[in-house]
């Protein structure tokens, strides 16, 4: 969510060392053999969508609590996204949502997968994050900081899972809850386990929890293919287990072309589908115009951060705020306002123009 993946060819043959392709976790069901990986990707056609969340909720909590979870937003923001030919949306889930209200959470999770299939899209829900803030609670959420990025995104399970060992158990009863409700649902293109583990200095400490959700994942053994993206290469550990146990690989990368092709032609060898899960940060580089028709080239899968710009400040840069909440001259994410105009109409047509050829 906020690093980039460039794997170098080091790194890449320290997970090649550490773990070979095809390993499994402890006794669960094995890693899906590259070919049926490949099957799987054939027939969905060129995946090209957004790292989406409503531009009314500052983080998951408030998108899937009962009070703020908004359908008419949620309908109207991904008809922006049909209207340019997107098809797939990742979502990011909270643990804390389905604690509260286990039943009402699947409801609405249901509720959201009809939405987005009228729209003509799918899916990849994320349970875990290391990113932004490590502390949360259920009910009101904070309101967003003026000019700063992502100020009230959460991590899931952030610093709780460090101060209370016993809340494993209730991770475990919550991912496998999920997987078994959505486990046949074709409405879910994949289940992206856990998002940029190692991140806010955690580094080898979230080796456990990614080995446990794997596991999970394995016994419930769902129709959809289970990942989770690289995002360092400075976590070689993490890399390599992530890049052995995934069925199909997805990473983040927020480099301008040469370095986003580097890591593509570095994740090849293994043999399996890539699915770009992050990219586009306009003051980085990484545009829709250089990098899209790159992915596509490479029939790799297209997720890009940001739909509509909103509470989350998205359009900020990481490491620039503006406290005073001007407007940037120039966005780092996101392509529409919440109105459904673009921020650049340049760009909707040429994503446009792109998914319809």
């Amino acid at each position: 969510m906020k690093k980039t993946f460039r794997l170098s060819a080091f790194a890449f043959l320290l997970c090649l060392f550490f773990w070979t392709p095809g390993g499994t976790v402890s006794a669960q069901r094995a890693i899906w053999p590259a070919d049926q990986a490949n099957a799987w990707y054939a027939g969905k056609g060129w995946l090209r969508g957004s790292d989406f969340i409503p531009s009314t909720a500052i983080n998951q909590l408030e998108m899937w609590q009962e009070a703020t979870f908004d359908t008419a937003t949620i309908d109207r923001e991904l008809g922006y996204a049909q209207s340019i030919g997107l098809n797939c949306m990742r979502v990011f889930l909270h643990h804390v949502a389905w604690q509260v209200d286990p039943a009402g959470f699947k409801l609405r999770m249901d509720k959201y997968l009809s939405i987005a299939d009228q729209h003509h899209i799918v899916t990849l829900f994320v349970f875990f994050d290391d990113c932004w803030n490590a502390a949360y609670h259920a009910g009101a959420q904070p309101v967003p900081k003026p000019g700063i990025h992502n100020s009230g995104w959460l991590r899931d399970p952030g610093r709780l899972y460090y101060d209370e060992p016993a809340l494993v158990d209730t991770l475990e009863m919550y991912v496998k809850d999920i997987l078994t409700t959505f486990a046949h649902d074709k409405r879910v293109l994949l289940w992206d386990l856990y998002n940029e583990p190692g991140n806010s200095d955690y580094g080898d400490k979230s080796q456990p929890l990614l080995t446990k959700v794997f596991a999970w994942g394995r016994q419930v053994n769902p129709d959809q293919p289970l990942s989770a993206g690289v995002w360092s290469d400075r976590l070689t550990t993490l890399n390599a287990f992530q890049l052995s146990q995934s069925d199909v690989i997805t990473y983040h990368n927020y480099e301008p072309p040469a370095g986003h092709q580097h890591c593509i032609d570095t994740l090849k060898p293994y043999g399996r589908p890539l699915i770009c899960t992050e990219y586009m940060a306009r003051l980085r580089g990484s545009t829709f115009f250089n990098i899209m028709p790159m992915l596509k080239k490479n029939n790799v899968a297209a997720i890009n951060w940001g739909l509509v710009s909103g509470k989350t400040n998205t359009k900020y840069a990481w490491d620039t705020p503006m406290p005073d909440g001007s407007e940037p001259k120039v966005w780092f994410h996101d392509i529409f306002r919440p109105d459904g105009t673009p921020y650049d109409p340049k760009e909707t047509t040429f994503i446009r123009n792109l998914t319809t050829e």
